[in-house]
């Protein structure tokens, strides 16, 4: 039988006529989002299948490829938080005097390289933080924002990372050995000089050390590397 309009029935027509309906407009998409979905054909039908046939999101995801590592609870944004100063603010509590926070730091995460992530915050906001592991060696970036995007995930870039690393306890939780990524789409990372763009991410040293360094969107992510998981509270 082929894949022909009279072959489906009418509430399923419907429901692809619902969902066109409801797709991004040509003025609120980024073109290389498009482009980007257009080339990850399968991860774009496993966000698909992810989001409109389960009513909850999954654990697991549906590629199987990454699994929650460590919970380290609910994220409260303070009430002096202020968005345009957040990063600097945050350089000058944890590296501007004699006891630094980070044994390196890397100076391009600042509020004007990383200052529209996908996500705002605002004081009082709430969300669920988890750190997510690979447990299927290599992957992709477009792999984990495919995750994200099945289980709702929300992108609060460098703010997000800075705001998890503040709250004691859950820097304490942070999984020693481990990097721990803060995502966001493609276009809204900032681009180095070669025009790489960039991903923040905080390091847990087995030492207890930190530092807060910058990978490449465009790498290969190993065993090693793990990402912040944020969903509304």
């Amino acid at each position: 039988m082929s894949d022909t309009s009279s072959d489906f029935p009418d509430w399923y027509i419907n429901f692809q006529s619902a969902i066109l309906k409801q797709l991004p407009r040509p003025d609120q998409l980024d073109q290389d989002v498009a482009e980007g979905w257009d080339k990850n054909q399968k991860y774009l039908k496993d966000v698909l299948a992810g989001v409109l046939l389960s009513p909850t999101p999954k654990v697991v995801s549906s590629v199987q490829k990454f699994e929650i590592f460590k919970n380290l609870g609910i994220l409260t944004v303070p009430a002096n938080y202020i968005h345009t100063t957040r990063l600097a603010d945050f350089y000058e509590r944890h590296q501007g005097g004699e006891k630094k926070s980070f044994y390196y730091y890397n100076s391009d995460i600042n509020d004007q390289n990383f200052a529209n992530p996908s996500r705002i915050l605002k004081p009082g906001e709430k969300f669920q933080v988890d750190v997510v592991r690979q447990v299927s060696g290599e992957v992709t970036s477009e792999e984990h924002m495919a995750f994200l995007a099945v289980h709702r995930g929300i992108h609060l870039g460098a703010q997000g990372a800075s705001l998890v690393f503040d709250d004691q306890k859950m820097r304490a939780d942070l999984p020693k050995g481990k990097w721990h990524f803060s995502f966001d789409e493609k276009a809204r990372l900032w681009q180095d000089a070669p025009r790489y763009h960039r991903v923040p991410g905080i390091y847990a040293g087995s030492d207890g050390g930190f530092s807060f360094r910058l990978g490449y969107f465009a790498r290969v992510w190993y065993d090693d590397d793990c990402f912040f998981f944020f969903r509304d509270s």
